[in-house]
């Protein structure tokens, strides 16, 4: 095992793989060589090299998910430079503040997007020297002709082989690079505060593709769709990489479902997010199917729930149950997996609790989704389902070589080689969340007999009613959004005497209903406020929150007139919601349901 991902890129190479990544171009897929990645990042290496860059200095990277991502990153971690990956979402503004913090004097993007982001803010960044732009013809439309200090990247990896003396060249660098050398420094995506840099060594990303429980090999084929620059696809893509699996990647969020039948993988990782939109797309097209054909799909699904005991178990599925199985699978399973390539054998969820209804439908169609649980300060992976140690509700055993105990108050403490340096810069900071090895990772959580993890809520965001009672917010949410109209919910109790929700409707199926009721509306926004619309979802509310306790009921909700999103600060660019910046953006909102 590689120590370092210097080292694991050389690994990637012994594949000597003639698709390595697949990648889109003029339509189509094509693949990358390992030999060829290993050019362009030779290439890439010694002009960053030439430009000052050392072992130690900090090089920005602000790109979508593409090969170009891949070949800047392992010419960084190869010669010792520290990545420092910035989410191509955000605004110029919170660009600069990370630019300035981590005084980086190279930055590589993507796009004109992108540049012209850089050329909005470089008058305030004395120390940025270098602009490389991975998009060619981006260059001249933005940059002067006087500008020498925007490169493309094309023209800095240009086309020559590599000589011997080259090689030679790289190697030592490879082999200089040390298991305690800073790697990344990954700025968090904030929903607590200012951002603060996660210092991961080599040796932390090492330890943790070791030791992450993902199954995969030179067989699969992955689709990287989540950002690069959050590190759980970060680490998945490395893993890939390790293992020799083909990395595709995707074009887009929006084009997944095109990419995964283009591309037919085998494997990848996903947010909650992902899987509600699929099963919701899916519920949709079957609330519009022929009676027949829908009741069908119904027990085909209520046959993969139960078979899934006995093969959860381990054990084969036999008998009656067995030949129902099968035509299940023949007559309407095996085209729903389909529809996202047909060859899909494992998904990851990670970043936020997985609903369990979900990962049980998802299951019984043959599609498992194996969740694990992790921090950007854990590197990320801490516990993980398998195919073969799967169960629902729980995010997985503790992976090999890391520890975990769980506080008196009930927090998640971790321990073990994939631990963080520290934050850059934020020694205070760093004190808060050490106590000697032990990382307080903020989650409540619990181990039950078999060794398994569960997330219960994160320690902040415990709400406290007037009357004293806590309440986790995040299982009331998610059983909220097992509601079809549904899209979001965010839980208010905190010194209230009685929980309310923010609720963002599933516009769509919204409108659906709407419609089939005769309601007149001329947008999303009058829907929203539609009584009867609102009458509605609350009935929805209420069924699913009927079972919980009363002090954990929602009594009242407030329907807002438009999804969460980046740029309107609700969500981070992994998809979690900012509760204090939501409960301040809907501040009126709020008091309105406790006038």
């Amino acid at each position: 095992m590689s120590e370092t991902l210097a080292r694991l890129f050389r690994q990637t190479i012994s594949y000597d793989s003639p698709s390595a990544i697949l990648t889109k171009e003029d339509g189509k897929y094509v693949p990358i060589s390992s030999q060829e990645l290993l050019r362009r990042v030779c290439r890439l290496q010694f002009a960053l090299l030439g430009m000052g860059l050392e072992r130690g200095s900090p090089c920005a990277l602000l790109s979508e998910n593409r090969w170009e991502w891949a070949v800047s990153d392992f010419a960084m971690m190869t010669a010792g430079i520290v990545s420092v990956p910035i989410y191509p979402t955000l605004p110029a503004e919170q660009i600069q503040y990370l630019l300035e913090h981590a005084e980086a004097r190279v930055i590589l993007l993507s796009s004109a997007e992108q540049l012209e982001k850089i050329v909005k803010i470089r008058p305030n960044l004395p120390l940025l020297e270098r602009v490389v732009v991975f998009d060619a013809d981006a260059v001249p439309d933005v940059s002067s002709d006087a500008d020498e200090r925007v490169h493309s990247l094309d023209d800095l990896i240009g086309g020559e082989a590599l000589t011997d003396e080259e090689r030679e060249r790289f190697e030592a660098a490879v082999s200089a690079v040390e298991p305690s050398d800073l790697a990344s420094i990954i700025y968090t995506s904030g929903t607590t505060g200012v951002p603060k840099g996660v210092m991961l060594s080599h040796g932390n990303f090492a330890t943790n593709v070791r030791d992450a429980p993902i199954d995969v090999g030179e067989q699969d084929v992955a689709l990287s769709f989540l950002p690069l620059s959050h590190v759980a696809e970060r680490i998945a893509d490395y893993i890939y990489f390790d293992s020799g699996a083909t990395v595709a990647y995707a074009e887009s969020l929006e084009t997944v479902p095109q990419n995964m039948q283009e591309v037919r993988p085998t494997v990848a990782v996903g947010v909650p997010r992902f899987f509600e939109k699929v099963h919701a797309r899916v519920m949709a097209a079957m609330e519009q199917a022929p009676a027949l054909r829908r009741k069908l799909f119904e027990w085909a699904v209520s046959v993969g729930k139960e078979a899934a005991p006995a093969k959860l178990a381990g054990k084969p599925v036999g008998g009656l149950s067995g030949l129902k199985l099968a035509l299940a699978d023949k007559l309407v399973l095996q085209k729903l997996r389909g529809r996202l390539g047909g060859r899909m054998r494992l998904f990851v969820s990670g970043a936020a609790p997985l609903a369990r209804h979900l990962a049980e439908f998802f299951y019984a169609v043959g599609l498992p989704i194996c969740e694990a649980y992790g921090l950007t300060e854990t590197s990320p992976v801490v516990s993980a389902n398998t195919l073969d140690r799967l169960k629902f509700g729980t995010v997985g055993p503790v992976i090999p070589n890391v520890e975990v105990k769980i506080a008196e108050d009930g927090e998640i403490l971790v321990r073990g080689p994939n631990v963080m340096q520290g934050y850059y810069k934020m020694e205070a900071q760093t004190a808060e969340v050490m106590s000697g090895d032990w990382f307080h990772t903020g989650d409540i959580g619990n181990l039950d007999d078999e060794g398994y993890l569960s997330i219960t809520d994160r320690k902040k965001d415990l709400l406290k009613t007037s009357g004293g009672k806590y309440i986790a917010p995040a299982p009331i949410e998610n059983r909220l959004k097992m509601s079809p109209f549904i899209a979001a919910a965010v839980v208010i109790a905190d010194q209230r005497n009685f929980p309310g929700a923010l609720i963002v409707p599933d516009f769509e199926k919204l409108r659906g209903w709407a419609q089939a009721e005769g309601l007149a509306f001329t947008d999303d926004a009058a829907l929203a406020r539609e009584p009867k619309a609102q009458e509605r979802i609350m009935e929805e509310v209420e069924a699913l929150c009927a079972d919980l306790a009363r002090y954990e009921q929602v009594k009242k909700i407030a329907v807002l007139e438009r999804e969460f999103t980046i740029d309107g600060g609700e969500i981070t660019p992994t998809m979690k919601v900012r509760r204090r910046a939501v409960e301040s953006l809907y501040k009126e909102q709020i008091e309105s349901m406790y006038a």
